[in-house]
């Protein structure tokens, strides 16, 4: 039975904001793919704008999720890369909504700030030895002592499974936050605390070693023992629903950033999803057997060495055809099961009376290669598989459709400040997607900036890495700074992107015009958001 809510004529919309972690666009029913199951996420989209040529500001964690809370890209907010906490000043969407009189609520992965991985071994040594002065403490213990001790440690993983640590009142813009921090079965944070309530320990109960069926061609592919209703999806959807219940009736809005940590690797789905997809009927992916002669020297090193998994888990390997098959298995069991979660927060939206007030945000912070030119997970490609992401807008009232505009993560929070009201801050980059939302437009862009830097290289490219991609309707531009490296890709003739142009006399043309546009979007990008307060 659906509450009945009385109508404001002049209340503001809520916003619930739901994102995936690490999820590709197309790894979805309304994304095109006709093998996983998505129906709640299918039956969302139909009746909202679908953008499909959403991409992120930097297709790592921490960089975009800022870019995507400050509408600012990683060179100016200033998390450039995994490892770096979000400055507590930035302003952000939350942080406009709640001085706008919103109730705002995280629940789920933030990652604004550190959860404590250290660098392997190999690539502190690198760091070392390329930028010693990357490791030295002096210019962020100056910043730290700016603050109170502690100030950068909230979301420490270690902190969290030794007692219950709440956030602050205003941590990032969230007035309350539910936290859960890492990926896969045995997260930390609240969840932590729930599950044991719960009669679970993650840590002794979840992971490869305790699970009854694992496969042994990657130790990131397993059935996990936790049971599904004590899985983080089953606590990231309980809080959202307690707070949807705590919303009704009252006439605060809320704005609700609901952060699934699936379908990030490690591919652990309980049992029940475990199973729904069988690796032999999954096809293969685009260019899974491509020539990658023309490709760079580090893509070319790790198909010479297919098969085998980077000793950092997060970094981009070349799979076989049986990792790839049983790696896609796991991961769409963990989309289907965060589908039906998903399903349970949109009807409990509806049950208490809000879904006819609350605007419905669905996006990724970045995507996964997923055995697309044979590679799998993320970090120093940019093939579209890694910068295309979901996304759907619903807003209440308005026509469903489908665009093809060139829109960036970056583009959400002035969207969102616009649609709810809010002032704007100085320093914002993006765009708001408001004229795309009404129909009033269907170009929004004509190209995209895509930025990824890197303390740490690989084998043929080494770290330091600066990279800048560049995409438009035409191709794909991509730079590796300070080496000789560079990726072209025409998108007329190669839409796949399987052949890497660059240097070609035929291309020229089009290398030289996407160059040009890298430079103009590079120089559009320069920080304003400080603002001068006199002539001299």
């Amino acid at each position: 039975m659906t509450r009945q809510r009385s109508a404001s004529v002049n209340r503001r919309p809520n916003v619930l904001f739901i994102i995936a972690d690490q999820l590709r666009a197309d790894h979805l029913g309304f994304g095109g793919n006709v093998i996983v199951k998505t129906p709640h996420l299918d039956a969302l989209a139909a009746k909202s704008v679908v953008f499909e040529n959403a991409t992120v500001a930097n297709p790592t964690c921490m960089p975009n999720r800022a870019s995507l809370m400050t509408g600012r890209w990683p060179s100016a907010h200033g998390t450039r890369c995994n490892g770096i906490t979000l400055d507590p000043l930035t302003q952000t969407v939350p942080g406009s909504l709640g001085a706008g009189g919103y109730r705002t609520v995280g629940v789920g992965k933030l990652h604004h700030q550190n959860m404590g991985w250290e660098f392997e071994p190999h690539q502190a040594d690198e760091i070392q030895a390329a930028d010693p002065l990357l490791l030295e403490r002096g210019v962020s213990d100056a910043r730290r002592q700016a603050f109170s001790p502690g100030w950068d440690q909230w979301e420490n993983r270690e902190a969290h499974d030794d007692r219950f640590i709440g956030l602050p009142s205003d941590y990032y813009g969230y007035q309350h936050v539910d936290l859960v921090i890492g990926h896969g079965d045995r997260p930390g944070g609240h969840y932590v605390h729930w599950a044991r309530e719960r009669g679970v320990d993650p840590e002794t109960l979840g992971g490869p070693g305790n699970s009854s069926s694992t496969y042994g061609g990657w130790d990131q592919v397993y059935q996990t023992a936790i049971p599904a209703e004590v899985h983080p999806t089953s606590y990231v959807s309980e809080k959202a629903i307690e707070h949807l219940k705590d919303a009704a009736g009252q006439d605060q809005p809320f704005f609700m950033f609901v952060s699934f940590p699936d379908p990030h690797h490690p591919f652990s789905p309980p049992a029940g999803y475990s199973d729904l997809y069988d690796p032999a009927q999954l096809p293969l992916p685009l260019g899974f057997e491509q020539d990658h002669s023309a490709s760079p020297a580090h893509v070319r090193d790790m198909m010479e060495h297919r098969g085998e998994p980077n000793a950092d888990p997060t970094m981009t390997w070349a799979a076989t055809e049986e990792q790839y098959r049983f790696a896609a298995a796991a991961q769409y069991g963990l989309i289907t099961m965060m589908d039906e979660h998903i399903g349970r927060i949109l009807d409990e939206l509806d049950r208490q009376g809000l879904a006819e007030d609350t605007i419905v945000v669905f996006t990724s912070d970045h995507g996964d290669l997923f055995g697309d030119h044979g590679l799998m997970l993320k970090h120093f490609v940019h093939y579209r598989a890694v910068t295309n992401v979901p996304l759907l807008v619903h807003v209440p009232g308005s026509l469903p459709r489908r665009t093809e505009a060139l829109v960036s993560s970056a583009d959400l929070a002035p969207t969102l400040l616009e649609l709810t009201g809010s002032a704007p801050y100085r320093g914002i980059q993006g765009r708001s997607l408001v004229p795309l939302l009404e129909g009033k437009t269907e170009q929004h862009r004509k190209a995209l900036l895509v930025e990824e830097e890197q303390p740490f290289g690989l084998e043929g490219l080494p770290g330091p890495v600066s990279m800048r991609t560049v995409i438009t309707l035409e191709g794909r531009l991509t730079r590796y700074f300070g080496t000789d490296i560079t990726e072209l890709y025409d998108h007329h003739d190669d839409p796949g992107e399987l052949l890497n142009r660059a240097g070609h006399p035929a291309s020229a043309g089009l290398e030289d015009r996407l160059m040009r546009t890298m430079l103009d979007e590079m120089a559009a990008l320069a920080d304003r958001g400080t603002a001068p307060t006199a002539a001299a």
